[in-house]
């Protein structure tokens, strides 16, 4: 094994907050809860990845109140009872190594949809079980989505509200990094891009009026948790329509996002419209990262296409981002933390339950 430790696998500080390694699991919904309860499903899925060596294990897309789900199988933090069934789950991913993290989300317009399996993602109207959903504009996702009831102010208040009381709940539940999603159409970046936000009172108009929302949440959670518990966001660096939210209005956002408290922005993409598309993601979504992390100097998650450690390694060497986001690799791969390390040549610590399993140097 080589003695010098390669960046990937370097130790990243945030605040008050050590992560052993540069690779944080991405929050991926697995539509697998009652009435927004974690289960032992979500303990082994995210447990797994904890014993796999990574370094910040996030949860999933967790709605803070019931209307902010995407489906009904979606977890929650709006209730003490979650906040119970959470820490289990915390506690054993802390017990391997691993910073417990929680991804905080309100769906808005995109709310109310059935989940993936077996005939695909389909809207749920109100009069089958499914939810009126909230967006900044009456404007819905798509043709067939229900249109989203306009947000008055006063219910803007509310989820505000809504986040920071399940910020405390987090909190209690031990995790230690929250992530606020403003990302892929959900309510927070419904409201940031003018393809979905047409409003003409303070929260919409130009682009400072329409990252109103987003500025007063983060600063209102960054308020109400421990001074040494590290504030990220998840945001879409584009829209990936000519029309919607570019690159420099991420850069913007950055650094007012900075100015609020958060400490890092993990740099995703898309998921404002059916009809965006995306180009080549594998090479072009970490480039954001870069390009983000250069013109404001905070803190980046790269995310997207990253399947290899020596990959993930290069862009934390050349300085482009500070944290590798890995999703869909670690579906495959729950141990790809632990088994990059060996390709990288370090020798990092394995449960001595899996020593038997562990490769050679």
């Amino acid at each position: 094994m080589n003695t010098s430790v390669p960046p990937l696998f370097s130790p990243l500080t945030l605040r008050g907050v050590t992560l052993r390694n540069r690779i944080m699991m991405s929050p991926m919904c697995q539509y697998s809860a009652q009435e927004g309860m974690p289960n032992t499903w979500h303990l082994v899925h995210l447990g797994a990845r904890a014993t796999g060596g990574v370094g910040l294990v996030m949860s999933e897309a967790t709605a803070v109140v019931p209307e902010g789900r995407i489906s009904p199988g979606d977890v929650g933090m709006w209730n003490d009872e979650q906040l119970e069934a959470w820490r289990p789950i915390v506690e054993f991913i802390e017990s391997q190594g691993a910073v417990p993290g929680i991804q905080l989300a309100h769906a808005g317009r995109k709310a109310s949809t059935t989940v993936p399996w077996p005939d695909g993602v389909h809207p749920i109207p109100p009069d089958q079980g499914g939810w009126v959903p909230f967006g900044p504009s009456p404007i819905p996702y798509s043709e067939r989505h229900t249109v989203p009831r306009e947000m008055t102010q006063e219910q803007i208040a509310e989820v505000t509200q809504a986040f920071v009381s399940a910020a405390k709940r987090a909190v209690s539940a031990g995790f230690k990094v929250i992530e606020l999603h403003m990302a892929h159409g959900y309510l927070l970046q419904s409201f940031l891009s003018p393809v979905s936000n047409k409003r003409t009172d303070r929260y919409g108009g130009d682009r400072n009026g329409r990252m109103t929302f987003a500025l007063e949440l983060a600063a209102a959670v960054r308020a109400s948790i421990p001074t040494e518990m590290p504030l990220l966001v998840r945001i879409s660096s584009v829209d990936w329509l000519e029309e919607g939210w570019q690159l420099e209005d991420s850069a913007a956002l950055l650094v007012k996002l900075k100015d609020a408290g958060v400490d890092l922005v993990d740099a995703s993409s898309g998921g404002i419209s059916p009809k965006a598309v995306k180009a080549a993601v594998v090479d072009q979504q970490p480039k954001f990262a870069e390009y983000l992390k250069k013109h404001t100097k905070m803190p980046i998650g790269a995310v997207g296409g990253i399947t290899r450690a020596d990959q993930a390694n290069l862009i934390i060497e050349g300085g482009n981002a500070d944290l590798i986001v890995v999703g869909r690799q670690l579906l495959r791969e729950p141990h790809w933390a632990l088994l990059g390390a060996n390709k990288l040549g370090v020798d990092v610590p394995w449960p001595n339950q899996y020593l038997r399993a562990k490769p050679k140097s």
